[in-house]
């Protein structure tokens, strides 16, 4: 350094601890400059020498949305690997191509929102791939995984900077922005806190996104959880960025606050600290923010704390030490793309997340067995919302052609081949591509997906007398694809003429979709994107305008059903491979849910046209989700997730036995719709949801899958000591083929002073044996992890009692046992004169929701079933005796209050409704009792009931 140049400030320095730098670095930035960095897109700071800032990227299975990248499997798929190690090191080749596509695009962020860990509750949910898992400590192990490769291993820096999506009890589409997920407090901290929790305490984290919908009446974007539970779990600073539009919604659909300045100072007060809204442009939300300052609705400091949890962020990335990061690129690391060893990953993971459910001795397939490769998904390779462009795919097909060879298999996809009549008597007809134009995107007449949706340089349909054979594809409830000769799907772009240039399904709004509605002697096709009919006009075929009505009316014409081509497939082979499932785009996704279990009409058909054939018929599912499938006279059943780049090549490797298939479902597979609550019933105590709770007969449990190789249990050793379980066994692969096998630990309380799981996860480990190795399993679990929430005393509980110890090889396979007597914390009443009763801290309930006691905090139940609801609280003590009551209530209605099972002895009910939803009145009466009793509170009419209290 000469005398002439200025030290360098003390936010550059890297020898001084981050808290420091960050705070430096807030002493220097104006109070505008500090606003602007509130919006998702924070612009440069150039007198600073601080660079634009972006939070957000996608990269849940694989980096998103920024082109080519290596595709690993869904995230159900590495959730059914259940395999730690696995996820780690994914995360870690995710991470590394961020950086690495960073160096040659700057859009690709390093704040990357994922993974997902909400859990799959519900089967029927749209973003039911997004997820890992229906059991919370499951979702977290793999989560935590997941985030340590992302984050890095570096005691300072960050390759990137996680986070976790989304905050909380998210697992609906429909009205996903509107509705609210009434989580009583047992299911909060059991259930959909745990899935966050450990991962956040593992310190691998960023931060977590809000999702749309609210919890308890109560959008999370505004979460008093944000700050009441996320930010106690770790002393590092966590990001919190809002999902994409949710700012808006606080007031537009939501209409939860009057004004966005109310809506953006609550939230940032919550705990946001990154609006994701108004896409690129940061004016709306400057001006909202500037406005809530003016109003006094936000102080600097509340501007000050967000600003600094995401410099903090910025510092661990690196940013302001490009010398000393460890993972800034180079050199060597630029080429951390697209390596041999991200492909030997990729194949790995889609040969992981294969779960072999049921098998007859058909599998693995002889050398020389003759393959027929039949259904919709045979020769496909599917990708979701979630990924990046594919550099290489292989499809079923494909694999069975290069393990087998292609002349012992034959392959038939199913589709019904149509052509639509005209009114006139003509057919819809597609023009061939120009070359030229084809060349222009992607060379070699290719058509590149990410180019060819919405063209309008491709010929539009005419019309001519023999017209074009289509593929169609139904993919249930009468959602249809079409598709030409040339593999380009029918699709409509801006100027609303249809044309076949889709190479798959895609975009937020899918514009490959239609649906033949019967009308007269023909049918009418509506191209759902638009919500509009097809018609042929003098200037082309498109969709009719708002205020047309003149929809062709079109004949269908079959020229093949997809049914005489599996037979014919079928006919030439020994065994019958049918590759059912679903395309992610469609029928269940963000945005829509799934209305069944089923599995489409058309698939049913070609799975029925397979057995009809008396061959061997194995069903491989590839899809997003589980079905409810009739498996009987089937030699066996497979399921995957979409697989990403390499999901052919390891499903044929799987059928062929070079792979033991060593996946494990994570969650439940139930055997019909009617074994399903309603979606929007998040109470899975109450409901009996999952594994944890259900007592049905599901079609496949929690934690089944099959293997090529037996496994033997045994040598089951448990010590009970300073706080904490051990427990080890022996595994023995007792087959002639090396193999995976999933060991699990459950545990069922036998002191059931209140509801507890029939089983419930403590740990799992997948292991690698040989034939005749034996392992031996140890896990060492806190007691604290057999504990409940008891909601008589707001805390975590111990129970004293037998703890049964099931160690298996699923939920419901369980091979060893045995029982443990523990000191826990006696069962003690409710303090009725301390505490009184907080009205969501209920035992059971029926007919009620829980929802917000104010805009800010706590909670409060209100009757929704025919406006009457109940609720029970157990072991409620009233000492010596108590001669008063005290109900806090809003709105109007009575409150009815009972002791045990006899008649209400206390009616109180306002003299008039209270003039909003949080304007409370407390209402006295007189109320007899002493020792202890159950106490039923029963509602009617729109109030709230926020507490009772008891006096006297």
């Amino acid at each position: 350094m000469t005398a002439s140049t200025p030290p360098a400030p003390p936010f550059r320095d890297p020898r001084l601890p981050f808290a420091k730098r960050v705070d430096d670095l807030m002493s220097r930035l104006t109070p505008d400059e500090k606003t602007r960095f509130l919006h998702q897109f924070a612009p440069a700071v150039e007198r600073l020498g601080i660079a634009a800032f972006r939070t957000g990227q996608e990269a849940l299975h694989g980096v998103a949305w920024m082109g080519p990248a290596t595709v690993f499997p869904q995230a159900v798929g590495l959730g059914a690997t259940w395999n730690e190690d696995l996820l780690r090191r994914v995360g870690e080749a995710v991470s590394k191509e961020a950086r690495a596509m960073r160096a040659r695009d700057d859009r690709v962020g390093l704040n990357v929102w994922s993974p997902t860990v909400n859990l799959l509750r519900h089967p029927l949910w749209g973003r039911n791939e997004e997820g890992y898992s229906e059991d919370p400590r499951l979702t977290s192990a793999l989560a935590t995984a997941y985030t340590r490769g992302l984050r890095g291993g570096h005691p300072v820096y960050w390759r990137t900077a996680p986070v976790l999506k989304h905050w909380l009890a998210h697992n609906n589409e429909l009205d996903r922005d509107t509705s609210s997920s009434s989580v009583r407090p047992r299911v909060l901290h059991e259930y959909d806190l745990r899935a966050f929790r450990a991962t956040v305490e593992a310190g691998a984290v960023a931060g977590v996104m809000p999702a749309y919908n609210l919890v308890n009446g109560r959008p999370n974007h505004v979460s008093p959880h944000l700050a009441g539970h996320l930010r106690t779990w770790t002393e590092e600073d966590l990001l919190v960025c809002s999902d994409a539009g949710a700012p808006s919604n606080l007031v537009d659909s939501e209409h939860y606050f009057a004004t966005h300045e109310e809506a953006t100072a609550a939230a940032l007060r919550a705990g946001v600290d990154s609006f994701t809204d108004h896409g690129t442009d940061s004016s709306t939300t400057l001006a909202r923010v500037r406005g809530a300052l003016d109003r006094g609705l936000l102080t600097e400091a509340d501007v000050d704390a967000a600003v600094r949890r995401q410099l903090s962020v910025r510092f661990r990335l690196g940013e302001f030490d490009p010398e000393h990061d460890p993972y800034a690129v180079t050199a060597d690391t630029a080429t951390d793309f697209d390596t041999p060893e991200h492909r030997a990953l990729a194949l790995e993971a889609a040969e992981q997340a294969v779960v072999l459910l049921q098998n007859d001795g058909v599998l693995p397939l002889a050398p020389d067995t003759r393959v027929a490769v039949v259904g919709l998904l045979a020769d496909e390779c599917k990708l979701d919302w979630y990924s990046g462009t594919l550099i290489h795919r292989s499809t079923p097909l494909e694999g069975l052609y290069e393990r087998f060879g292609a002349d012992r298999v034959s392959f038939a996809e199913g589709v019904d081949r149509v052509r639509l009549r005209t009114a006139d008597g003509s057919h819809l007809h597609v023009l061939p591509a120009d070359g030229s134009a084809d060349e222009a995107h992607g060379g070699e007449g290719a058509l590149d997906p990410a180019l060819l949706a919405g063209r309008t340089d491709l010929p539009p349909l005419t019309t001519d007398a023999v017209g074009t054979e289509f593929a169609l594809t139904d993919w249930g409830e009468g959602v249809l694809t079409l598709r030409a000769p040339d593999g380009r799907y029918l699709s409509v772009a801006g100027d609303g003429r249809l044309r076949a240039s889709a190479d798959q399904p895609g975009g937020w709004v899918v514009q490959e979709t239609f649906r033949l509605e019967p009308h007269g002697d023909g049918h009418l096709l509506r191209h759902l994107g638009t919500g509009r009919h097809v018609r042929v006009a003098a200037d082309g075929v498109k969709v009719a305008a708002p205020d047309e009505d003149d929809a062709e009316v079109f004949g269908l014409v079959v020229t093949e059903r997809g049914e005489d081509a599996v037979a014919r497939a079928a006919a030439e082979a020994d065994v019958v491979v049918v590759v059912a499932g679903n395309d992610p785009h469609i029928n269940g996704r963000e945005t829509e849910d799934r209305t069944t279990l089923r599995l489409p009409a058309h698939q049913e058909r070609l799975l029925r046209a397979a057995r009809a054939a008396g061959r061997t018929t194995v069903l491989a599912l590839v899809s997003a989700y589980p079905y409810a499938v009739d498996t009987e006279g089937l030699g066996a059943v497979l399921w995957t997730a979409h697989g990403g780049q390499a999901a052919g090549t390891a499903l044929a490797r799987v059928l062929a036995g070079d792979v033991s298939p060593g996946g494990r479902l994570p969650q439940t597979w139930y055997a019909d719709d009617a074994d399903l609550p309603d979606p929007l019933d998040y109470d899975v105590i109450g409901g009996r949801q999952t594994y944890l709770y259900f007592e049905g007969t599901p079609l496949f449990p929690f934690g089944h899958g099959l293997s090529y190789a037996s496994f033997d249990y045994g040598d089951l050793a448990v010590r009970v000591t300073d706080g904490r379980v051990a427990v080890s066994f022996t595994v023995t692969n007792t087959g002639d083929v090396t193999a995976d096998e999933v060991a699990q630990l459950y545990v069922r309380a036998g002191c059931g002073s209140v509801p507890r799981p029939r089983r419930e996860l403590l740990a799992h480990r997948r292991s690698g044996l040989a034939p005749g190795e034996t392992a031996r399993v140890s896990f060492d679990v806190p007691l604290s992890a057999l504990a409940f929430w008891d909601v008589a005393h707001g805390r975590w509980r111990l129970e004293p009692g037998p703890y049964a110890l099931l160690v298996g090889a699923s939920s419901e396979d369980v091979r060893l046992e045995t029982t443990v007597v523990l000191d826990g914390e006696p069962a003690a009443p409710r303090p009725m004169r301390e505490r009184g009763l907080a009205a969501a801290d209920f035992d059971e309930q029926s007919g009620t929701e829980i929802v917000d006691r104010t805009r800010v905090a706590g909670d409060a139940v209100t009757p929704v079933t025919d406006r009457t609801g109940e609720l029970l609280y157990r072991d409620c003590d009233f000492g010596s005796g108590v001669t008063g009551v005290t109900v806090s209530v809003a709105g109007g209605g009575t409150v009815e209050i009972a002791l045990d099972g006899g008649p209400p002895v206390a009616l109180l009910s306002p003299d008039a409704p209270t003039s909003g939803p949080y304007d409370y009145v407390d209402l006295d009466g007189a109320f007899t009792a002493g020792g202890v009793h159950d106490v039923r509170v029963r509602l009617r009419g729109s109030l709230r009931l926020a507490h009772v209290g008891f006096s006297g």
